[in-house]
């Protein structure tokens, strides 16, 4: 996909932040979904410029990798700008696209699921009443020791070299 100049915001810094803006988004729009969505990822750090770039990859013409990995980013994204992200999300589902209508309901299913059942947190101490559970497997020390190498009963390996050092 052809994409065309994106005209600079006003809040980057400096030239260096311009063009990394241009490759990621570039980057977003390739053929290589993990790629696309590493991308996506780096850009929902980026507040409001990766938010405007991850918008347009949404609700573009692009392919559906694009799209998925546009919905990604939007997911993860942290802030301030996660509200947003999640109501653009939902305005997804009502464009006349039906690639970004799917996109935007498996994000926002995927995100639903995520706040149903979270992760458990492991408990470190037993709770009152409770015993420790015993370990499945006993720790052993480890030698600090140099292992002893194996040598046959019948002698060495290899008979040491005479060399011409020594002279009898």
């Amino acid at each position: 996909m052809k994409l065309t100049k994106r005209e600079p915001s006003g809040r980057e810094k400096d030239q260096e932040a311009i063009e990394l803006l241009e490759r990621l988004r570039a980057k977003v729009y390739c053929d290589n979904p993990s790629a696309a969505r590493h991308a996506s990822f780096n850009l929902s750090w980026m507040q409001e410029d990766g938010f405007e770039i991850l918008k347009e990859a949404l609700f573009s013409n692009a392919n559906r990798a694009a799209k998925g990995a546009a919905a990604y980013g939007l997911r993860k994204m942290r802030g301030r700008m996660r509200k947003a992200a999640f109501q653009l999300l939902e305005d997804g589902l009502k464009h006349s696209n039906e690639g970004t209508r799917q996109v935007c309901a498996r994000a926002l299913l995927l995100e639903k699921q995520a706040k149903q059942s979270p992760k458990q947190k492991p408990s470190v101490q037993p709770k009152s009443g409770q015993q420790r559970a015993k370990p499945k497997f006993r720790i052993s020390e480890i030698s600090h020791q140099r292992p002893q190498r194996y040598v046959p009963r019948h002698g060495r390996r290899n008979p040491p070299q005479s060399s011409g050092f020594n002279r009898r």
